[in-house]
């Protein structure tokens, strides 16, 4: 045996349906495509949300609410996973560096679930007010950065 004779097994391919081949194939004159209409074309494709006249759900569903452009995203970071670092200065790139942010780019807002167990000075551009008491209790600071 070599590349030169191999076939596929045998009844494993069909030879495609050949249609529109007058009346002695059996699929001649329409085709298999029953008599006119919309779908009897050549082309046709039908729409995604298309449900066969009806109005689209989409359509029929009213709107609610609105998106407000100017919103600022916070990435959240606790204390009980700033408290995992051993460092005495946090910053930005030392939360990246441990993974609990993606990139320094982003904006970061601190809250106050769990505890520190040693005083840290935390750079973040916001802090809830139960943070920056937790922190200050334990001799530390709380940062914001512009």
């Amino acid at each position: 045996m070599n590349l030169s004779n191999l076939k596929p097994a045998k009844g494993s391919r069909k030879d495609r349906k050949r249609v529109g081949r007058g009346p002695g194939s059996g699929t001649g004159k329409t085709a298999g495509r029953g008599s006119k209409g919309q779908l009897a074309g050549s082309g046709y494709s039908r729409k995604r949300d298309f449900e066969g006249g009806q109005m689209p759900l989409v359509r029929r569903v009213p709107k609610r609410g609105f998106t407000n452009v100017f919103r600022t995203e916070y990435t959240i970071v606790n204390l009980d996973s700033l408290a995992r670092i051993a460092k005495k200065e946090i910053e930005i790139k030392d939360l990246v560096a441990s993974g609990l942010v993606r990139n320094d780019s982003e904006r970061v807002k601190v809250l106050g679930r769990g505890d520190l167990a040693a005083a840290k000075t935390v750079h973040a551009h916001k802090f809830s007010a139960s943070a920056v008491k937790k922190i200050e209790e334990k001799g530390g600071k709380a940062v914001v950065i512009g």
